[in-house]
């Protein structure tokens, strides 16, 4: 090879554009030597609370989300994504670890995440990327008074971000503040989650061009209080013209219309934010280059099944959207894959598209081949998993420990007593007949049984009692592992 050749070569390989890694991937094989890809910039937007079913292109009647669903046509849809533990904090600590919760640790709100493990901004500042974080973090620790939720956050507890503009915890959406480098505490101007995106849009017309990039964008709403939207949005949304899922009970019906109001309030603003946002992508000419994620933390229950938060199993609360585009790995048109990706998968995949190397602490899957166009396997299932009973720790909306999974078709969930939950979601999407006593389905329920315990094997959980883990991880009145 000519010596400039070669050493352009190399100055290749030093920018990252060739992996030498050897890769998980969704059909389980391992892939090593080189794998020439580019290296994308990364621009990862996730609300508070959004479920997988409150978008026009899944289907909601009530929903305006006219550059999400424009957006959904050109991403890969991963239309049954489950939140691993599906409340705020344990999800931020597996979506940063690429780890499950009795591994990472956090599985309550407000509990430090002091896993030691590569995140996934330090493996991307690792390859050269500068790295950024704008709005919700959540995973600082604040005890069980949230008396740390305005607390300034040291760069030793960014895990790897550089550029910041967060706070731990807020739902003041109307008066919120922040922090940047120092413990000076400032405040977004107007509905946080615009000045938020106007800052993410600074931050890409700033790094166009340069090194590439990985910026998150962590918004507050459409978390609860749901009156709040800006009130050109709230206008636009009517209690009595709000069209009610068919597993909200009648008696539910007066206090879900007024809660549905102003949550899809919120998400007509996001989606407008969202616009912007992909605007300021195309005017920098980064969209072929750019992998953008749109997703949520978990959902929420709005009154179906007559419940309110999240946490639970049931649909409204485990699923999320997830739109992955990139253009560049699949082409200008998206497409749906009902394949049930998870939480600790996001990270690898991610990396996968970026070809950089997965540390081998991340337990979830690269499907960054499923993005690229390859088949995806029809016998994946997405574990969720809540360790404790939730109803007397901050979580605070009642309930109980349970492992379950979600299949494209099935949910199937246990508690401590054994079978719990089993949901056909094919010929039952409001999950209205639990089939679990139902004796006729004891082979299905012994099958889907089985491959809970493969999936908890993998993750070192053996479903101990929840006293046992709650004494492991010493989050009794105390605020470090």
């Amino acid at each position: 090879m000519p010596k400039i050749a070669r050493r352009r070569f190399l100055e290749t390989i030093g920018l990252g554009a060739v992996s030498m890694a050897a890769r998980r991937v969704s059909s389980g094989a391992v892939l090593t030597g080189p794998v020439e890809v580019p290296r994308p910039n990364i621009v990862f937007v996730f609300a508070d609370q959004w479920r997988a079913q409150a978008a026009g292109y899944a289907g909601d009647p009530n929903a305006r989300t006219p550059n999400l669903d424009r957006l959904a046509r050109e991403s890969v849809n991963f239309s049954h994504a489950v939140s691993a533990c599906p409340v705020c904090s344990p999800y931020r600590a597996c979506l940063m670890t690429g780890r499950y919760p009795l591994s990472h640790g956090v599985f309550l709100n407000d509990v430090p995440l002091l896993d030691k493990s590569p995140s996934i901004a330090q493996v991307f500042r690792g390859a050269g990327y500068d790295t950024g974080y704008i709005g919700k973090w959540h995973l600082l620790g604040s005890g069980s008074g949230y008396e740390n939720r305005a607390a300034f956050i040291p760069p030793d507890r960014r895990l790897g971000f550089d550029f910041w503009r967060a706070m731990e915890c807020t739902h003041e959406y109307n008066a919120s503040d922040y922090y940047g480098d120092d413990e000076v505490k400032l405040r977004w101007e107007g509905y946080d989650a615009f000045a938020q995106t106007r800052e993410a849009r600074d931050y890409i017309r700033r790094h166009a061009g340069g090194k590439p990039f990985c910026l998150f964008l962590s918004w507050g709403p459409p978390h609860n209080p749901y009156q709040t939207a800006p009130q050109r949005y709230k206008e636009l949304f009517k209690e009595e013209e709000i069209v009610l899922r068919a597993n909200v009970p009648p008696a539910n019906a007066a206090a879900a219309r007024k809660d549905l109001a102003g949550y899809y309030a919120h998400i007509a603003a996001l989606d407008d934010a969202l616009g912007d946002l992909l605007g300021t992508l195309k005017e920098a000419s980064l969209e072929e280059d750019t992998v953008f994620v749109f997703t949520s933390d978990h959902g929420d229950m709005l009154h179906s099944q007559g419940r309110r938060n999240k946490i639970v199993p049931y649909d409204e609360s485990c699923r999320v959207p997830l739109l992955v585009r990139y253009p560049r790995a699949h082409g200008p048109a998206g497409r749906n894959v009902t394949l049930p990706v998870n939480t600790p998968d996001i990270m690898p995949t991610l990396l996968g598209l970026s070809g950089l190397t997965i540390p081998a602490s991340v337990e979830g899957t690269d499907f960054s081949g499923i993005v690229r166009g390859g088949a995806a396997r029809d016998d994946e299932a997405a574990l969720l998993v809540v360790p404790v009973p939730f109803g007397s720790f901050p979580l605070r909306s009642g309930g109980k420990e349970y492992r379950g999974l979600r299949t494209t078709r099935w949910t199937y969930v246990e508690d401590a007593r054994g079978p719990w939950l089993l949901f056909d979601n094919a010929a039952d999407p409001y999950q209205l007949e639990n089939l679990a006593p139902n004796p006729a389905r004891a082979g299905l329920r012994a099958e889907l049984a089985e491959t809970l315990r493969k999936k908890r094997e993998t993750v070192n959980d053996d479903f101990r009692p929840a006293g046992d883990i709650l004494s492991r991880w010493r989050y009794f009145g105390r605020n470090e592992v």
